[in-house]
């Protein structure tokens, strides 16, 4: 079994570990020594907390605020490296082995206690980026669309009685699944799909799609490891005969540090054309789904957020819902200047179209669209950018809905209450649920 790093025995016995060895470090033979130590701590801890001050504050290089609790851990560890470091100094050899010991003890507390903030990874293999899954089997009846959403009435040459006598798994499969850039040409990794327990069925219905599009840097398994979509999906199937949508995380980034924003840009390549054209070709003639729109929906975090308002807002003939977990205004580098010229090959006239409150006002008013907006209660930035983008939403004739994450911040905690609390409603566009 997998270590797990962010459950509370781990977390506590790494704790401990560290506390015993700063305590040691802290007990030397003379007073002098013990308040050199202590002053060594406490200004590696300052020094924490200006770098933190500095890189969210000053320089906004994460466009992000990181909490209360981040900047404790962050000072922690600094304090406790910057003890270890004077304890190198002036000490008998053995002090010198543990202060060299405690150095990735106090780092691994200080990590382990952000991630415990941020809620991004289970255990190393997330860590270090590991897929936890295998290649998904697809079934060859898969590969039809149905016009529609009225699920139980799509069951593929069902037997007699087929709803009394199909039996669904308990829960649903994920898996790795290449979609290939045929038209875009976009250099995107491997894209992993959860398939509801319905779909594994020997004659499955059509099924709704959700898109599942990760933050930026992220991977597409992001959005089951840290996002928990496919726990929050089965929850939902548990309770409706098997039924849940297809979701489909794509990989709109083509590498964890590229920012293609989700359009077609010459500097990051085809991004919007990847998800629009070849990743619904591939839903398309491999899956069981729906040909209407309102079957259709994109569940985004941050960038993937900014993505699932752009698609729902500008191509209401494609996606009838998005859900998103912390969303820009709208697709961004950081600054306009650049976002105009790296993105949009220095058209103002394109990235002003692209903005989702410009398709709004030329999309309204929409006739089937649902969007959601959720943030951490902790996100001022992108709390105002939430109600921003809602009241441009009811005012083109979406229906729309706010939701603050109670004590969260820009994080995968936030995401997981937004999938938990938005997805009902989002379900009931898809038409599942009630």
């Amino acid at each position: 079994m997998t270590l797990r790093i962010d459950k509370a025995p781990f977390l506590l016995t790494l704790n401990v570990v560290a506390a015993v060895l700063v305590l040691y470090l802290l007990a030397r033979p003379t007073w002098r020594r013990t308040l050199a130590g202590l002053t060594a701590a406490v200004a590696g801890g300052l020094l924490g907390w200006l770098v933190v001050w500095l890189v969210t504050d000053v320089y906004d290089v994460f466009g992000v605020t990181l909490t209360q609790v981040t900047t404790l851990w962050t000072a922690l560890g600094f304090a406790g490296v910057s003890l270890a470091i004077a304890n190198l100094f002036r000490s008998r050899w053995w002090r010198k082995v543990v202060a060299a010991l405690s150095i990735p003890v106090v780092l691994a507390a200080a990590f382990c206690g952000i991630n415990s903030d941020f809620g991004a990874y289970r255990n190393l293999n997330d860590v270090l980026g590991v897929i936890p899954y295998t290649a998904l089997e697809l079934h060859s009846e898969h590969g039809e669309v149905v016009t529609g959403t009225d699920w139980r009435a799509t069951v593929a040459d069902p037997p007699a009685s087929a709803s009394a006598s199909v039996a669904v798994p308990a829960k649903g499969e994920v898996g790795k699944v290449t979609i290939p850039s045929t038209v875009s040409r976009f250099p995107a990794r491997e894209a992993v799909v959860y398939l509801p327990p319905i779909a594994l069925t020997a004659h499955p219905p059509a099924l709704p799609v959700l898109y599942a599009l990760s933050g930026q840097p992220g991977a597409p398994a992001d959005m089951f490891t840290a996002g928990n979509v496919a726990a929050v999906m089965d929850a939902f199937a548990a309770k409706h005969g098997g039924y849940a949508p297809i979701v489909v995380a794509p990989d709109q980034l083509g590498g964890p540090g590229r920012n293609p924003m989700c359009v077609d840009s010459p500097a990051y390549g085809d991004s919007a054309t990847y998800l629009l054209t070849d990743v619904r070709q591939w839903v398309r003639s491999h899956l069981r789904v729906s040909a209407d729109p309102s079957g259709w929906g994109v569940f985004g975090y941050s960038q993937g957020a900014t993505c699932a308002v752009q698609f729902a807002s500008a191509r209401p003939d494609l996606f009838g819902s998005a859900l998103a977990s912390s969303s820009e205004l709208g697709p961004t580098l950081g600054n306009k200047e650049l976002t105009i010229r790296t993105g949009f090959g220095g058209s103002t006239a394109a990235y002003e179209k692209a903005q989702p409150a410009s398709a709004m006002k030329a999309n309204a008013p929409y006739r089937d669209s649902v969007m959601i907006f959720g943030t951490g209660q902790l996100d001022a930035k992108y709390t105002k950018f939430a109600q921003e983008l809602y009241a441009d939403a009811v005012r083109a004739g979406v229906r729309a809905q706010i939701l603050s994450s109670p004590g969260t911040a820009h994080d995968w905690k936030t995401v997981r209450y937004v999938l938990a609390h938005g997805f009902p409603a989002i379900a009931v566009q898809l038409g599942l649920g009630s």
